[in-house]
């Protein structure tokens, strides 16, 4: 079985609802598992945090990517397999979606919409043919999903735009999901 790397978009708060933490945790929890590896924002908070703590704490390989301006207010986890120090956000995402075989999304805030739509975008443009997944726990991504099917509706983007984008409900489907997508 060849490694298989994951790319993880999520916030760097934990948010209001403690499932959006349990989430993370139990996603992370697996990577060992299904030799995975993770691929995400080298922040020791929030979503980002609990996603590589549980990788970490399974036995996963961890690859994280942060820019210099943000070591200390994402608190910088120098503890991975792989730590990378960028000069910029554009050149973090960059790194990130080079290591990548797969993006999902957990939810998050401004800075995980960013990413998103950019890997979106360079989906739409045939730039990758990467899998795209949103975690919608709780229904945290239903008004974004909206927004997709608004753009659509406005005649904004084609109607394919909403094939680049995978919805999973929790963590068991996201996996499903991947196992599809990666085999």
């Amino acid at each position: 079985m060849t490694t298989r790397s994951i790319c993880v978009f999520c916030g760097s708060r934990s948010g209001n609802d403690a499932v959006y933490q349990t989430a993370a945790e139990s996603f992370g929890a697996l990577f060992a598992a299904k030799d995975w590896r993770l691929v995400y924002g080298a922040g020791d908070v929030g979503l980002m945090g609990a996603v590589a703590n549980a990788a970490q704490k399974a036995g996963a390989e961890t690859f994280g990517v942060i820019p210099t301006h943000l070591l200390e207010w994402e608190v910088g986890k120098t503890d991975l397999t792989k730590f990378i120090v960028t000069e910029n956000m554009h050149e973090r995402k960059k790194v990130m979606f080079m290591n990548s075989d797969a993006i999902v999304v957990l939810p998050g805030g401004a800075g995980s919409l960013d990413e998103f739509f950019e890997v979106l975008t360079w989906r739409q443009l045939e730039l990758h043919a990467k899998p795209i997944v949103l975690l919608n726990i709780n229904g945290f991504w239903d008004p974004l999903i909206g927004l997709v099917d608004h753009v659509i509706a406005q005649g904004f983007a084609d109607p394919t735009l909403k094939d680049f984008i995978t919805v999973a409900t929790d963590v068991p489907e996201l996996v499903t999901v991947l196992d599809r997508n990666l085999a």
